[in-house]
């Protein structure tokens, strides 16, 4: 099969995904149809190319298809946003409008689109806790405010079980030194999650007993045949997301004068299968050393998400363009593959293979 065929393919099959996923929209809004459809596959092509390779398998003919690709990823964000303006009253084009923003590293316009699709469902626990993150990572820091942190209560109240705002909420207590009411809110959580979700968040509330000059936690008795029951049965629901620390190699750094405004992507993909990444988040060289969190809000397609893995493969790179798209004398750091939930931070150095 010749290069060509396999776009056109992969772009039907991404065509005919998103006309199903926006079907509901063609009567009542068929320019906001029309508008998903457009983006749906943009938005995949876009996601394989921040870690695919795409010359290699024919290079000619890779480039191209690349010159002729229409439309962009900008223009089809430009065609979702005027659809958008003409028929506001539609919270998924807004979600994904705002997913859109946030791969192309834009947080304050991703916050502003999550915003509104809240603004369309006030009570939905998912859009809330997705608002919120949207709100932390377009701060310096990462910093939940009050508003995010207003967010992810509501949440909790419209849904008792959700443990991904419960855990949010945690995080939001150890950003402002309230350490030992994290110990609470997540000791809380720990009798909702299966054993090995909850040996990873017992060691982020050691460390919050630690901060908070308590006592180290007794050991965790083991779980009853009705606890573990339970505990598998809500196992779906259980996502505190992979915890990543990115730097920059010191000799490398040392050696190597590299930009301030450096793009740098953080990447979680399925170990041992397709290249395209199942979360992504963006972040710039002056940032680092990272210390954040990915999980499924930082996956663009609602059909591919991080706690549906296991296996999962972490890659750090710096952009040599600052595009989205793979390019020669990009530096990457060593892939290291972890089982989710992983019991430790994942540290991902950039540069060490450069040296």
């Amino acid at each position: 099969m010749s290069v060509a065929m396999l776009y056109v393919g992969l772009g039907l099959a991404a065509l005919a995904m998103a006309a199903l996923v926006a079907a509901p929209l063609r009567r009542g809004a068929p320019r906001l149809f029309g508008g998903i459809v457009l983006l749906v596959p943009v938005l995949a092509f876009a996601l394989y190319r921040i870690v695919g390779t795409p010359a290699a398998l024919d290079p000619e003919a890779a480039a191209a298809a690349a010159e002729r690709a229409a439309p962009t990823m900008e223009e089809a964000i430009a065609e979702l946003e005027a659809a958008l303006q003409r028929d506001p009253a539609q919270p998924e084009g807004w979600r994904l409008l705002a997913r859109a923003h946030a791969a192309q590293g834009n947080r304050a316009k991703a916050r502003d689109a999550y915003m509104s699709a809240l603004e369309q469902i006030p009570d939905d626990p998912d859009l809330l806790i997705e608002t919120a993150q949207a709100r932390a990572q377009a701060t310096p820091g990462n910093l939940f405010d009050d508003e995010a942190l207003a967010q992810l209560r509501r949440a909790l109240a419209l849904d008792p079980g959700n443990q991904r705002a419960q855990w949010f909420i945690g995080v939001v207590q150890r950003q402002r030194g309230e350490d030992a009411q994290a110990v609470a809110t997540w000791e809380a959580l720990l009798p909702a999650l299966d054993a090995e979700t909850a040996t990873a968040l017992r060691a982020q509330i050691d460390q919050a007993r630690e901060a908070a000059g308590m006592p180290p936690a007794p050991p965790m008795a083991p779980p009853s045949e009705a606890t573990g029951q339970t505990a598998a049965a809500g196992a779906t629901t259980a996502t505190p997301g992979l915890r990543v620390r990115v730097a920059l190699d010191p000799e490398f750094a040392a050696r190597v004068r590299l930009r301030g405004d450096a793009v740098v992507f953080v990447i979680a993909r399925a170990a041992g299968g397709p290249p395209m990444p199942v979360a992504v988040e963006r972040h710039t060289l002056q940032d680092l050393p990272l210390d954040i969190v990915l999980d499924d809000a930082d996956s663009l397609m609602p059909t591919m998400k991080l706690s549906s893995l296991t296996d999962i493969e972490l890659v750090a790179r710096i952009s040599a363009t600052g595009s989205a798209n793979r390019a020669e004398g990009d530096i990457e750091s060593t892939p290291v593959q972890v089982k989710r939930p992983a019991e430790a931070p994942v540290e991902l150095v950039i540069g060490a293979q450069a040296r």
